[in-house]
């Protein structure tokens, strides 16, 4: 069998399907990756083949466009953007909105991200002739090429499917007359490569989801599920993480994001650290060395590390603080640690709050994670039996899911059934 996996350039959406690649791979299937000419080196570093395909487009050039946008810097308002803030607040669901909404996010991400890669990919598509393709979901230009080759297709998740869900709602309330700007786009790429606009060019004709089932959004979606395996890129596992800590371990890993002070929701990461040290524990930060400098003072009892690899940092602490970003989180449940999740844009809220609800973490606004609320958490969840016990049902919870090897042959049944 021939697998395609299309991404857009972000590493946050490709990492997530090395896994499952290589896991197709070692199964005896063909694969490869589908990206544009400067994402290459991105995809190549993990072992997997790349093909460049269309012309690059740096998605930071396409802020400009972005409401959020003030003249010199974009600053992302708190939670999802329009449409998808429906997936999590439904009462906001009018027809009247969400064609509105529809039309916005099209003009300012989704056309001009994904048109630059849909002739190449449609003309690789029908050279090569797969026989899956499986796409991250803000690669739009993917199912177009399934269309195109006759492939069977399929979303790969990377975090919570807010896109799935906010389709659902449009379709639960529109009303004759109602414009589908989505729609009608992919309808158009559609119809010139000879098909017609079906729902799987929103959504795949299925979809693969790497969250448990405590954390997903309710959907009616076909949805396989597929265990989480982290995959973060080259690293070392550092001599010091070899030797348990004397004391609970605390790792702090926010993402350059929100430690990022011109970007207006930034994390007081100086007040932080001073109020976990007066806790008696460890505490390893994982930070930039640019933002290291601007640190005042580094209190007793923190190591600041500018990388370590999660997988094996998670492994032994009692509890973790990050930005609550899907690897992040995953690659930390999976040893079963509470977390304190403090989140700010997009899918971040909408997910730390799903994993407040299951019981293994907390969580607080990025731009309210002040040292003494942080310090509290961490507290809590180092005290409160709770959060272990619950941290244990959810790393449970993942291990009972399929992992990359187990579902290659559910995999091929779905090719030859949707092809």
């Amino acid at each position: 069998m021939k697998v395609l996996f299309a991404a857009n350039p972000e590493k946050a959406h490709f990492l997530p399907m090395v896994p499952l690649a290589w896991a197709l791979r070692t199964a005896g299937h063909e694969v490869r990756v589908a990206c544009q000419p400067k994402f290459a080196p991105i995809v190549t570093q993990a072992g997997l083949t790349a093909v460049p395909t269309g012309r690059d487009v740096d998605l930071w050039d396409l802020m400009p466009r972005h409401p959020d946008y003030r003249g010199t810097a974009w600053r992302p308002a708190y939670g999802l953007p329009i449409p998808y803030e429906v997936a999590e607040f439904p009462e906001k669901a009018t027809p009247e909105y969400l064609a509105e909404s529809y039309a916005a996010i099209l003009h300012y991400w989704h056309k001009p991200a994904c048109f630059p890669m849909i002739g190449g990919l449609v003309e690789f598509a029908r050279a090569w002739e797969p026989d899956l393709v499986l796409w991250e979901p803000l690669c739009l230009a993917a199912p177009i090429a399934a269309l195109a080759s006759g492939a069977a297709h399929a979303r790969l998740l990377w975090s919570t499917d807010v896109f799935g869900v906010t389709r659902e709602h449009f379709l639960r309330t529109r009303t004759a007359g109602t414009p589908d700007p989505l729609g009608d786009w992919l309808g158009a790429y559609a119809r010139k490569h000879g098909g017609e606009f079906t729902e799987d060019l929103v959504t795949g004709q299925f979809t693969v989801d790497q969250l448990p089932a405590s954390l997903r959004l309710p959907t009616e979606l076909e949805t396989v599920p597929l265990q989480y395996l982290p995959h973060g890129g080259p690293a070392s596992v550092p001599n010091w993480l070899w030797r348990p800590p004397e004391k609970p371990r605390v790792a702090l890993s926010m993402g350059i994001s929100l430690t990022d002070h011109e970007a207006g929701y930034s994390v007081a990461v100086q007040d932080v650290l001073d109020h976990l040290a007066a806790l008696d524990i460890e505490v390893v930060a994982t930070l930039p060395d640019t933002e290291k400098a601007k640190l005042a003072r580094i209190p007793d009892g923190v190591r600041i590390v500018p990388y370590a690899p999660l997988e094996a940092l998670a492994a032994t602490c009692s509890a973790v603080v990050s930005h609550g970003g899907f690897g992040t989180f995953l690659t930390t449940a999976r040893h079963a640690v509470p977390q304190l999740c403090a989140p700010w844009d997009f899918d971040g809220p909408v997910f730390a709050r799903r994993a407040e609800e299951q019981g293994a973490a907390l969580s607080v606004r990025a731009d309210e994670a002040t040292g003494e609320v942080v310090a509290n958490a961490v507290s809590r969840l180092l005290s409160e039996p709770g959060f272990a016990t619950r941290a244990e049902a959810l790393r449970a919870e993942i291990h009972a899911m399929p992992t990359p090897n187990e579902l290659t042959g559910r995999l091929e049944e779905l090719a030859r059934k949707h092809s």
